[in-house]
């Protein structure tokens, strides 16, 4: 998502592994740690959600951690829910724990919330974030990105930087012990333990049609499930963990009308004010900004930066800039960036827009490529660049890219729309096929309404039943 104010890179403390028990409480260095990282995490995730949906997450997630022994209270937790578009959930120390609102609308029931509410608690409690392991995390990132910068992907690798600290540093032991502490607190609240396998079976389900979609045979796993495997392996060994705890469960609450009441209207995928993607174009209603991309290729709204990968290892990076400086200062920044000398430009005119454009070859990891960075004067405050790369004598692919950048008109940028939650009720007559109908997208429709239901393609629904659907709004 490229947000309305200035990205940046948060460099931030991570939770690193170390087994241990319930703490009598977080300490005051802990709690420094995690309230200085908790503005920048919030910023590079959309910002913070506000209202009762997020009012919602915060009490489960607190009514969780106080599940974690030793003294905790609910006071002692920060739960923010994120407005970001991927799957993820993550805790840093201080008892900050974050889910993001897409991780939130995959869910069915508020058992399930609490399960991963849970699970990052358990990383808190067990104290999973020593400073001498921290800091090697944070060396090793920034050795990666360096390389990535100088290899044959250069585009783009800067841009999930706090996405990827706040989810480094467990070993498989440690999620082990994450997931384990998870049921426990999960049936102490007096949830259905069994909720923990439902919602780790559904990351998964979500993961292989996200695959499915890209035409990949196995895609880049979702935030959270890239260090929280779901494995038919750790589903099994999860559910038959759960399944020890049903007999002492007693009560065992889904609370599932009360979920679902909380996420309907929640935004899903792109938030408009962030920037929208359809097919290959994205556009975004409070930058009034649009780009196109050439056939056969592939749209990212990230973090920081709108990113396209396309044929023959073509690929592009459109990111915000500080408008107030000269636009061959921002020029020689980026390239610096890149790990290249900055580079002669040309001035010249885009779509009426004062811009800058220069090229240079270099040499990668994947053969000489040609980068191409277009700098775009958008208002005396903001400016933006774009980095084309495309194999040697091949910049003619992505070239189009440049020309596409252009303003909205405030009659475009006002009819741009925002996928949304909607709970509906069955009713008589409806079947699967149209329900999925209604759903907000051009492919797929069937695949994507069974999955973010948690349904069988058989599954017999009946009248007054509750189902999540996506539609516009």
């Amino acid at each position: 998502m490229i947000n309305a104010r200035l990205p940046f890179i948060a460099l931030m403390l991570v939770a690193a592994p170390a087994l241990a028990q319930a703490p009598p409480g977080l300490s005051p260095a802990e709690r420094q740690e995690g309230a200085q990282a908790h503005p920048q995490i919030v910023q590079q995730f959309g910002g913070a959600m506000s209202g009762p949906v997020a009012d919602y997450v915060r009490g489960v997630g607190q009514k969780i951690a106080v599940q974690s022994g030793g003294g905790a209270r609910p006071q002692d937790y920060t739960v923010t829910l994120l407005n970001s578009n991927v799957n993820n959930a993550f805790a840093i120390p201080g008892g900050y724990v974050y889910i993001t609102r897409q991780l939130l609308a995959l869910m069915n029931d508020e058992a399930e919330l609490a399960f991963v509410m849970g699970h990052e608690v358990a990383h808190v409690a067990a104290r999973h974030g020593q400073k001498r392991q921290t800091r090697a995390a944070l060396s090793n990132i920034l050795a990666g990105l360096a390389g990535a910068v100088t290899g044959s992907q250069i585009v783009g690798q800067g841009a999930g930087v706090v996405a990827q600290l706040t989810t480094l540093g467990f070993s498989r032991e440690q999620e082990r012990q994450a997931d384990s502490l998870g049921v426990r607190y999960l049936t102490s609240a007096a949830y259905d333990p069994l909720a923990s396998g439902d919602i780790l079976a559904a990351l998964g389900a979500q993961t292989n049609l996200e695959a499915r979609l890209k035409g990949q045979s196995g895609a880049e796993p979702s935030k959270w499930l890239s260090t929280h495997p779901a494995t038919g392996e750790r589903v099994a060994r999860i559910r038959a963990e759960a399944q020890t705890f049903v007999a002492k469960a007693g009560a065992r609450a889904h609370n599932r009308d009360a979920f679902l009441n909380a996420i309907d209207g929640l935004p899903y995928d792109d938030d408009a004010a962030q920037g929208v993607v359809q097919g290959r174009s994205f556009r975004h209603s409070t930058l009034q900004l649009a780009l196109d991309a050439p056939q056969g290729f592939t749209l990212n709204n990230g973090a920081e930066a709108v990113t396209g990968t396309g044929p023959n290892g073509t690929s592009f990076d459109l990111r915000m800039a500080d408008g107030r400086a000269d636009l061959n200062a921002i020029a020689a920044a980026r390239w610096q960036q890149l790990g290249l000398q900055p580079r002669a430009m040309q001035a010249t005119r885009i779509n009426g827009l004062e811009a800058l454009v220069g090229s240079v070859q270099a040499q990668t990891r994947g053969g000489p490529v040609e980068a191409t960075l277009t700098v775009y004067r958008w208002t005396p405050q903001l400016a933006f660049t774009l980095i084309s790369m495309a194999p040697q004598g091949q910049a003619a692919m992505v070239a189009p890219v440049a020309a596409s950048v252009r303003r909205l008109s405030p009659q475009e940028a006002g009819s741009i729309r925002t996928r949304r939650i909607q709970v509906a009720r069955v009713a008589a007559g409806d079947t699967l096929a149209s329900l999925a109908a209604r759903m907000a997208y051009d492919d797929s429709k069937m695949e994507r309404f069974l999955t973010l239901n948690q349904l069988p393609p058989n599954a017999a629904l009946k009248a007054g039943d509750r189902v999540k659907l996506v539609v516009w709004r």
